[in-house]
């Protein structure tokens, strides 16, 4: 089982999400620390342990450190936002 981290940037932006996505953002951050690869996510390009998992119209990009058993959720955000 990993250990899941959230910085007080990630729970500022979820403070900011629309009501109706944040129990799947929730929950979806909650089953990383099961399965840090699940469906659907995607390995970054140009970075070696960056993925990014989907939810509705945000993104999730976290870092997996398998070493130590650690997922870091980096970034929060709005699809059209997230890689700026």
């Amino acid at each position: 089982m990993y250990n899941v981290i959230l910085n007080k940037q990630i729970l500022k932006a979820l403070d900011k999400i629309n009501v109706t996505y944040l129990p799947s953002i929730k929950k979806a951050i909650n089953d990383l620390s099961q399965n840090p690869r699940p469906f659907g996510c995607v390995k970054l390009t140009g970075s070696e342990n960056h993925y990014r998992i989907r939810i509705g119209i945000y993104r999730v990009i976290y870092s997996i450190k398998d070493d130590i058993l650690t997922v870091e959720v980096i970034k929060i955000d709005h699809r059209k936002n997230i890689y700026r």
